[in-house]
């Protein structure tokens, strides 16, 4: 199908493309790499008269650490964050993370603003960033919010984002130290079926864990945080870790609310997830302890 046609506005500042924005209201929609929006745009499941071109913005680029703190821009592509230095570093589980996603055409254009402003609910990159605890920052015209990953998603294809306000940059906290980090996906089409993250920091002369996240993603609207299988796993030790990610992975997977209908029944989805979070576990926690 040939694409409908619409106006390219090449805006020179965040201030500018928000006024853009604000201006141009429904009609308009702003893009990176519009990987997502062209393709939704073709199979005409959305119509723009107006497409703000972001990708040149100064302000959305560069990825770079300071004090432990590292900033990814929204405009950053998944081939940056993949080849990225300073995220090797740091979190070096997020280029493999990337590295799955789409095909390497995808991952030269498309970019991580995109991937989480366009808010498919079959996303990594949304999953891994509420394990990690990172900060999405908005800006509209001069004024700049910071929203917790965890609030940025509201739905399928919606986020927190008001009228003219765009996403900057995603900022990772400092990583403390005896941290491990798994990310687990399963494709059973093009998009994965089940995501699940895990972080895992020990604390203490045991060993014992003293933080744990669960994020299950893809299966339900929007990633889902299991906070009841991850508090229950405060205090556990090498020698009963086993048994009581087992049963934290069945908390996850009991508590998840998986949409119906699709490629998989809601009992297959809850088995996947309880698979997937039982290994994550495991293997974010072999990863702190090392």
């Amino acid at each position: 199908m040939k694409l409908p046609p619409f106006t390219v506005h090449r805006p020179g500042s965040v201030a500018d493309a928000s006024r853009l924005l604000t201006n141009l209201g429904d009609d308009a929609a702003a893009y990176c790499g519009g990987t997502e929006l062209l393709l939704a745009m073709k199979l005409g499941l959305a119509n723009y008269e107006h497409l703000v071109d972001l990708k040149r913005l100064s302000a959305l680029r560069g990825i770079d650490a300071d004090h432990g703190t590292l900033r990814i821009g929204a405009a950053a592509t998944h081939h940056e964050i993949e080849t990225s230095a300073a995220l090797r570093v740091c979190y070096p589980e997020m280029p493999v993370m990337i590295s799955q996603l789409a095909n390497l055409r995808v991952r030269s254009v498309g970019t991580l603003g995109g991937n989480l402003c366009f808010a498919d609910p079959h996303s990594d990159p949304a999953s891994f960033l509420m394990a990690v605890g990172a900060t999405m920052v908005c800006q509209r015209g001069g004024q700049t919010r910071r929203v917790p990953a965890a609030e940025f998603l509201t739905g399928p294809y919606q986020t927190v984002l008001e009228s003219g306000e765009l996403l900057v940059s995603v900022e990772l906290p400092a990583r403390p130290a005896r941290t491990g980090i798994s990310h687990l996906r399963m494709k059973l089409t093009e998009r994965p079926a089940v995501t699940v993250t895990t972080l895992i920091t020990l604390g203490g002369p045991g060993g014992e864990v003293s933080t744990a996240r669960v994020i299950v993603g893809s299966v339900a609207s929007v990633p889902f945080a299991a906070d009841a299988a991850a508090a229950a796993l405060t205090g556990a030790t090498g020698k009963d870790f086993g048994s009581r990610a087992e049963a934290a992975a069945g908390q996850a997977a009991a508590d998840c609310t998986p949409r119906p209908g699709g490629d998989c029944s809601v009992e297959y989805l809850r088995q996947l997830v309880f698979v997937h979070a039982r290994q994550a576990l495991t293997q974010a926690f072999a990863a702190a302890a090392r």
